[in-house]
């Protein structure tokens, strides 16, 4: 079995046939799908889909490019959706300095936060973390992430960030981007992090592993991840598949 640690599967882009990427999921070996949000109404959806599907668990929060529309009342929305049985972590939250949709100082304020919350909560965080892996970190350790831990969402193939988030008790993420030509580095700095510290990942819809790529990216294709990462590590898909399913129970307590 497998699991997919980050999906949108809510987004409009899945409007019409969401059932039938769901059913694809199970067809395809998936045992849970973990639904990300990105800012309040993606959040109330991930946590509607939860309840509707067993396979389907929710985390809640609002990701950086979003972080300038946060309210106080979000964080109360937030905190009240993390009482919910299927809601396992908060996030996506944390930094991108690529595109600064948010003024990076929102960013951060807004960040600090969702680790506060988390903690008062007792849920893991789920890291974005664009052209900013240095301030994300030194933020986590301020704020004393590693009380309740997480994962790196995403994970760009930093070493150095690798190593900081080990220390910090949290899990690495990869995705699609794995499987693409030019990941050398990804690869090279993934055969360094222990394997009951890997997680796998979609992002769906973005980020479309080969050789799938260019098309709408969905759980399913979680498959092609485990072969890439099986192919660099090495080891067997179906030890991949098992090990990073323990690691996805354990990162997001679910039994």
């Amino acid at each position: 079995m497998l699991v997919d640690t980050h999906a949108h599967i809510d987004f409009p882009r899945f409007d019409d046939d969401r059932d039938k990427v769901i059913k694809r999921a199970k067809e395809n070996n998936l045992e849970y799908i973990i639904n990300v949000g990105a800012d309040e109404a993606s959040s109330q959806r991930s946590v509607e889909l939860a309840q509707h599907h067993d396979m389907i668990y929710a985390v809640v929060g609002v990701h950086p490019h979003e972080a300038k529309s946060v309210t106080e009342e979000t964080y109360s929305r937030l905190k009240e959706w993390a009482a919910e049985d299927k809601v396992v972590a908060i996030g996506e939250t944390g930094l991108d300095y690529h595109y600064d949709n948010s003024p990076r100082q929102v960013q951060q304020q807004v960040f600090r936060r969702h680790i506060r919350l988390a903690k008062e909560v007792d849920l893991p965080l789920v890291i974005h973390s664009r052209e900013a892996e240095d301030q994300t970190m030194e933020l986590l350790k301020e704020e004393e992430a590693e009380e309740v831990g997480g994962i790196i969402h995403c994970f760009p193939g930093d070493q150095k960030m690798a190593n900081q988030a080990l220390d910090l008790n949290f899990y690495i993420a990869v995705g699609g981007i794995l499987t693409f030509n030019n990941s050398y580095q990804l690869q090279r700095v993934v055969k360094q992090i222990p394997l009951d510290r890997l997680l796998l990942e979609t992002d769906a819809p973005y980020l479309t592993p080969e050789p799938n790529r260019g098309k709408r990216n969905e759980p399913a294709y979680i498959k092609y991840v485990a072969d890439k990462l099986a192919q660099i590590l090495p080891h067997s898909t179906e030890k991949i598949a098992a090990v990073t399913t323990e690691n996805a129970k354990e990162a997001f307590s679910i039994a």
